[in-house]
């Protein structure tokens, strides 16, 4: 029995093949600092701030920082720098107020739950943030309607 040496073309295929970065290290790696760090950019600034509010619980889901009161979910933000748009649960007479800003807009899927987005894209955008995560906090853990400054 011969045996043959493998062609140009199978050592160049094998070569390349063993060049390449194994599945699951580049982005995942990245998102795996992210979470030990807390966030970064604007993601961070945030939770540093809801963080401190009480009864807050910060979990990562599904590619965002979940904002929680218990088991409620009043607002989340991307884990990724490149994506902007914070998620927030308000009620009703919130939302609207809230929607009478050109920056917000109706939540693309749950706007009849009470959720609205906003871009929080440089450091400007945080007092406006801040703001209504407040509002939506307070709502998640039975505070009233009270109007909101802005």
């Amino acid at each position: 029995m011969r045996t043959s040496a493998p062609s140009a073309s199978a050592r160049a295929l094998a070569t390349s093949r063993s060049s390449r970065k194994p599945r699951g290290i580049g982005r995942g790696r990245k998102i795996r600092r992210t979470l030990e760090r807390g966030g970064t950019g604007l993601g961070q600034r945030l939770n540093q701030a809801v963080g401190g509010w009480k009864d807050v619980r910060i979990a990562p889901m599904f590619g965002r920082w979940g904002y929680f009161v218990g088991d409620t979910l009043f607002g989340c933000f991307p884990l990724r720098e490149k994506e902007h748009d914070l998620w927030l649960r308000l009620t009703a007479g919130d939302q609207t107020r809230a929607l009478r800003d050109t920056r917000v807009r109706p939540h693309r899927r749950f706007a009849r739950r009470g959720w609205i987005e906003l871009d929080v894209v440089e450091p400007a955008d945080l007092g406006l943030a801040l703001r209504w995560l407040h509002r939506s906090h307070a709502a998640a853990t039975g505070g009233g309607d009270e109007e909101v400054d802005g």
